[in-house]
């Protein structure tokens, strides 16, 4: 399996800001030391082309993104300040995703350790998103004839806000958001599918809803799945409001990548949010997306979905396969 990292393309952020930055260096880090992919699966990748985000950008907001024209109010909407840093640094994450898409179609799973930018609207940014990852990369896609029909999963506990907008009207796109309900952004929009979940959900109860919402999404016939894997509905999080163990959220990704294994539908994964204080705990749990994401490329060719990955000695949590039974 392949894996495209930016975490050398680092914003300069003023002291005390509550984006952990840190996370993208720390996961890349601990994917080579637990040894999930070797050094040689990890690629940085391009920065994407101007013109690709203009497949879902308004061209205006994107020149004044690359200008440095961005109002004081939409810089803080977005939640950084503009440099030419956080330019190249969001141009790269888009592009990893975008080299995601194309490696998962060619061997069933690829990871971006970056992204999940779904907060960014076609004429905005906002939430710690510029341009928006996974919309670039399935416009792309689509718009080069690799793909006919696209779906995004979205597992971040925030709805996936300008991901359901921009593609509202947009039949080839099927958007799901599993999230919380009373957490931000405050007014949300309307996905093809919605499952508003409530503050304080625990592993399990997050588990019966998670298996109906993905037989809808598989029932549209993708070609490709888009899996935002967010850290944040972990229990330590502290913007996540919901109550998920680092072994819960490891048995969400094997469901996840079980499924899409077993309908041989190929999986571009993003990393998405994560706030905990801890933040080499977020590193975990991101890097435990990565290790069940590559058991999974490891066993593309098989006809039974697939098992989840083995977790690392001496892991303090349990994690529970889909079928309920403790490993």
């Amino acid at each position: 399996m392949r894996a495209f990292y930016c975490d050398h393309f680092v914003l300069p952020l003023p002291e005390g800001h509550r984006f952990p930055m840190d996370k993208y260096a720390r996961l890349r880090a601990r994917v080579i030391a637990e040894a999930i992919l070797p050094v040689e699966a990890l690629t940085e990748p391009q920065p994407v082309a101007w013109d690709d985000l203009t497949r879902v950008h308004s061209p205006d907001y994107v020149r004044r993104v690359k200008d440095g024209l961005l109002t004081r109010e939409e810089q803080r909407r977005i939640g950084f300040p503009w440099s030419m840093a956080m330019v190249e640094r969001s141009r790269r994450s888009v592009g990893g995703t975008v080299e995601a898409a194309r490696a998962a179609l060619q061997d069933g799973v690829s990871v971006n350790l970056a992204g999940g930018t779904h907060h960014a609207f076609r004429d905005h940014g906002e939430g710690y998103c510029v341009f928006n990852d996974v919309a670039v990369a399935a416009m792309v896609m689509l718009d080069t004839g690799r793909v006919r029909q696209v779906a995004v999963i979205d597992l971040d506990v925030h709805q996936g806000n300008g991901t359901a907008a921009i593609f509202e009207r947009e039949a080839r796109v099927f958007t799901c958001s599993l999230h919380g309900a009373a957490n931000f952004p405050f007014r949300k929009q309307r996905s093809d599918l919605d499952v508003p979940l409530p503050d304080g959900i625990d592993d399990d109860q997050y588990m019966s809803h998670l298996p109906d919402a993905l037989d809808v999404v598989l029932a549209t016939g993708p070609d490709l799945v888009f899996y935002i894997a967010g850290a944040d509905p972990y229990e330590g999080d502290r913007l996540g409001r919901m109550r998920l163990t680092e072994g819960g959220l490891r048995r969400r990704d094997a469901i996840v990548f079980g499924r899409c294994q077993a309908e041989r539908v190929p999986v571009a994964v993003s990393m998405g949010g994560g706030y905990a204080p801890d933040v080499d705990a977020i590193a975990r749990i991101h890097a435990g997306t990565v290790a069940e994401a590559a058991q999974c490329a490891r066993l593309w060719g098989r006809p039974t979905p697939c098992p989840p990955a083995p977790l690392p000695s001496g892991a303090s949590a349990l994690r529970q396969s889909a079928d309920g039974h403790q490993h």
